[in-house]
């Protein structure tokens, strides 16, 4: 993915909470102050582990993901670090005389499952665990529910951990605890501690509401008091029979998260992979520590300094994490790259383009105006997962799609957000726009009646007919349209119109889109003198913000524009943006030919070679999207920066292009197999999508769309 602004403060606080959790293994103000000791690692650093329980939450938890491949993917993951991690730490757990236990069978298991093999290692099983407890209650209930059974476990833990010393008053309650502990030694593990904080996590992924940073910190900063408060009395009562688990420790957690997610700035995937190192690792260089102390006679420096000790630790474990995360990404880019390379055809798209071209559209849109990013299509063929995802991070909260699956689809990749299904949603499916949260168009009364007579409460937008004569209710039938606010299932969130000639600037067009627009506005200025509160309103799309940039509305449905391009080369707009083309695609070379004079290439022999010529093969044809009516020299390609015109017909999955000029030109074999071709450019105007559309008699918008699901998609940087 691109550099994006998205999420640093997760990034980086990811490095503290390791850090502190080294901490808790090393009590670093021991030697000099016990209760500072116990403030630093039994309080401040208890935010650590929740907090990374959290961020999993964030990222994994989220209710739209109703397939399981995220969570698997989560699991999968885990399962394989801690499987390495039992292996890493097993000369140590026989150097302890681990294997020599009673019960070892059963206490092995009971550690795999709960405890973890190591002191410290229980966090990923518990990781595991409570990742799928807080997803089915999720999925199975709302967020709301879900915290509230999460809450209750949280307080059966908390019972068995920091006040346990008032439930061992309690012979019955005592009992029942002692039955747990001998299943796991704490109740800080995947069942009573981790899952509230996943719900939490992944409830802050989809709620709409952000708290600012300063509520984030003050509320932080009250909830932190009072967590202070509390372990200090519960020291002081000597109740504790564990310390992981406090009452305030949760609301403390969320303020602290909310602002975090505040703290926006460059993405740094290392650091996720460097705290993660040095939570496995830290252990191990403390015993590596201890050993080189011994052998160089300096335990009163590196042991007993317990600050020093700490230090000496972190270091170790940083630089060694830092030099394997180096490694790790090495060996990865060295095995990824041939994945990188293209195989047969791709579609590369830019994300720095699109963040820039939403930055163009935005600052051209009316004050507090939304962008509404249309995404059907597959994002006009750049990949609805790889576009809508990075603009959800960039801040882009609303989407437009034509069908109902494809709305699914985009709950399932994790965009938050409202999503807005343009077309017709089958009456059978109402259940569902609800269960993914989605608002459907109403295409005329007669449809809004039935879906309100489904008895299920459903987000809508009204489409209203002001001269397109496609979808909607006419703009003259204001009770018909007053009558849907009235349905007791539909919710009105939205009105919108659909200007049909926007695109052209000619004196008849510019007259009918002038009457669509006022056609709208007299509709609503009737809707309000009836009393009906005017939901958001929209009339705009791309072209409709480009010639008519000064319209009153609430959101522009951004399709075309957003990918950098018009629909045709020769189109004028009154506003003139700096738009960049976001996708190019292209192909390879897999074999050249030489064709003597006269002999025929392709199907029905519509080129036959006038002279001695030399021709590349390129494995994509019409069923990857490219039209074939740009055969026979109506289109062509850039080998090597020139061009290569198309010969004879296009086939399903090849086409032939003259080289011969190339290879004369530098007097050379400059073209050879595997040299690169370029269909769409970004750069080169002559193969901009709406050239190459304009050349087929279409436009960029079909000719994107059409790009189909064969053709892989790359992520590229600019």
């Amino acid at each position: 993915m691109t550099k994006s602004k998205y999420y640093a403060g997760v990034d980086y606080f990811r490095l503290v909470a390791a850090l502190l959790i080294v901490a808790i293994h090393t009590s670093p103000l021991a030697t000099y102050n016990e209760t500072g000791d116990f403030i630093l690692t039994r309080i401040v650093a208890r935010v650590a582990v929740p907090f990374f329980f959290m961020a999993s939450g964030f990222f994994v938890i989220s209710r739209y993901s109703y397939n399981t491949e995220k969570l698997m993917r989560f699991v999968k993951r885990t399962a394989s670090i801690y499987g390495a991690a039992i292996l890493l730490y097993i000369p140590i757990n026989i150097y302890n005389g681990y294997f020599r236990m009673e019960n070892l069978l059963p206490n092995v298991i009971k550690d795999i499952v709960f405890d973890g093999t190591l002191y410290h290692l229980w966090y990923l099983p518990a990781s595991i665990l409570g990742a799928l407890i807080a997803w089915y209650l999720v999925k199975r209930f709302d967020y709301k529910r879900a915290f509230i059974i999460t809450a209750m476990l949280y307080v059966i833990g908390l019972l068995g951990d920091s006040y346990y010393g008032i439930t061992e008053q309690s012979v019955l309650l005592k009992n029942i605890y002692d039955m747990l502990f001998q299943i796991s030694d704490y109740t800080r593990n995947g069942i009573f501690f981790a899952p509230v904080f996943l719900v939490m996590g992944g409830f802050l992924a989809d709620t709409k509401k952000e708290i600012t940073l300063a509520k984030s910190i003050s509320g932080f900063g009250i909830s932190f008091v009072l967590l202070f408060m509390e372990a200090m009395i519960l020291r002081s009562f000597e109740l504790q029979r564990h310390d992981s688990i406090y009452v305030f420790l949760l609301p403390c957690m969320f303020f602290l998260f909310c602002g975090i997610l505040r703290l926006k700035g460059k993405h740094n995937k290392n650091l996720k992979t460097i705290s993660l190192l040095i939570y496995i690792i830290h252990p191990m260089m403390i015993v590596v520590v201890r050993l080189i102390a011994k052998l160089v006679h300096l335990e009163n420096l590196l042991i007993d300094n317990s600050l020093i000790h700490y230090i000496v630790v972190c270091f170790a474990s940083v630089v060694f994490s830092f030099v394997l995360t180096v490694l790790l990404d090495k060996f990865h880019s060295k095995n990824s790259k041939s994945r990188t390379d293209i195989e047969r055809a791709c579609a590369d798209v830019d994300l720095n383009n699109l963040e820039h071209n939403v930055k163009v559209l935005k600052n051209a849109m009316p004050p507090k105006c939304e962008l509404m990013a249309v995404v059907k299509a597959e994002a006009y063929g750049h990949g609805a997962f790889e576009i809508s995802t990075h603009l959800n991070k960039i801040g882009i909260n609303t989407f437009a799609v034509a069908t109902i699956d494809e709305g699914i689809k985009l709950r399932k990749y994790g965009v938050r957000g409202e999503i807005l299904i343009l077309g017709y949603t089958d009456i059978s499916r109402a259940s569902e726009l609800k269960k993914y949260d989605l608002s459907q168009t109403l295409i005329d009364y007669e449809y809004a009646n039935a879906l309100n007579q489904s008895g299920v409460t459903i987000k809508a937008h009204i489409k209203v007919n002001t001269g397109m004569n496609r979808l909607g209710i006419s703009s003259e039938d204001s009770s018909k349209v007053g009558a849907i606010f009235k349905m007791k299932y539909i919710k009105v969130s939205g009105i919108f119109t659909h200007l049909c000639c926007s695109d052209s600037l000619s004196n008849d067009d510019v007259a009918f889109t002038n009457q669509q627009i006022n056609n709208f506005y007299k509709l609503i200025d009737v809707l309000k003198d009836s009393g009906i509160r005017i939901p958001k309103l929209h009339i705009q799309s791309s072209y409709g913000l480009l010639n008519y940039p000064n319209l009153e509305c609430d959101y522009v449905r951004v399709g075309i524009a957003l990918y950098g391009v018009l629909s045709s080369p020769n189109d004028d707009t009154k506003l003139k943006l700096d738009l960049r083309p976001v996708l190019s695609l292209k192909s390879k070379v897999v074999l050249i030919r030489q064709v003597s004079k006269g002999e025929s290439v392709g199907y029905s022999r519509n080129f036959t070679a006038e002279r001695d010529s030399k021709i590349a093969i390129l494995p994509i044809g019409y069923a990857d999207g490219l039209p074939r009516n740009l055969s026979c020299e109506k289109g062509g390609v850039l080998i090597n920066h020139c061009y290569a015109p198309i010969i004879g017909n296009i086939c399903m999955d090849q086409l032939a292009v003259d080289i011969t000029d190339i290879d004369d030109a530098l007097g050379i074999d400059d073209v050879t197999v595997g040299a690169i071709a370029t269909l769409i450019s970004t750069d080169e105007y002559a193969l901009s999508a709406a050239s190459v559309a304009d050349k087929s008699d279409s436009i960029s918008n079909e000719l994107l769309s059409r790009i189909g699901k064969r053709v892989p998609i790359r992520i590229k940087n600019s």
